[in-house]
């Protein structure tokens, strides 16, 4: 089995990439010469998704130019947020109920996405789908990350995620996730970490570890060393 349809979060206002982030929109800051954005959509195309939902609010109208100019080969759809941020869970779910799969691929356009991640992402797909999960998120050892002032999200241990002392393993910005977790959920602002706690509770967050180097746009410090790396 494989999943169709990729949720991009866009929508973000990239706080800790002030002044840059005033001017422009997070998922369009640029290094080498390509668009955050753009590494995404290539990434998720490489990976045979046949649709793109994408959420935006701030300066959602660069986002919609920038789509427009570079006519990627692939079906994107814009769903805006509406009047008021809907942070991560909110704006997963408002995509969500604008299509009818069950299954959904989500990337944070944050992480500087590869070439390099398309097998990985293949292999955690399997996963996913020869366990008959409805969740699993892709980590890597906080050793891996270019930050190293990045704190770990999760201890690991056979393929499940738990919240104990030795958290050495950070969430890279791409999951699966099956549109039954949203059960009980409006379209309202609420983080994703609201559902992640829910399966924590259970025993029930899953993981997938990425053995990658991981590039990601913590900070306007960390944009400047990723643009002189």
């Amino acid at each position: 089995m494989k999943i169709n349809t990729a949720l991009i979060l866009c929508a973000g206002l990239g706080k800790r990439l002030n002044p840059l982030t005033l001017k422009i929109p997070k998922p369009l800051l640029k290094l080498k010469d390509v668009t955050m954005l753009e590494n995404c959509i290539n990434t998720a195309v490489k990976l045979g998704i046949k649709k793109i939902f994408l959420n935006t609010f701030h300066l959602k109208d660069q986002i919609s130019i920038f789509l427009e100019e570079k006519k990627f080969l692939i079906d994107i759809k814009i769903i805006d947020d509406g009047k008021e941020i809907l942070n991560t869970g909110g704006g997963i779910l408002n995509m969500m109920n604008n299509s009818q799969d069950d299954d959904y691929l989500i990337f944070n356009p944050d992480t500087l996405w590869n070439e390099s991640y398309v097998h990985e992402i293949d292999k955690m797909q399997n996963y996913y789908f020869s366990n008959k999960l409805n969740n699993v998120l892709l980590i890597v050892n906080k050793n891996l990350s270019f930050d190293q002032s990045l704190k770990g999200d999760f201890e690991y241990k056979d393929n499940l995620l738990a919240k104990e002392s030795n958290k050495n393993f950070i969430y890279i910005g791409c999951q699966i996730l099956n549109r039954k977790l949203f059960k009980g959920y409006n379209v309202k602002n609420f983080p994703i970490s609201d559902v992640w706690n829910e399966l924590l509770k259970q025993n029930q967050l899953h993981g997938f570890e990425s053995l990658n180097n991981f590039y990601h746009l913590t900070n306007l410090d960390t944009f400047k060393k990723l643009k002189d790396h």
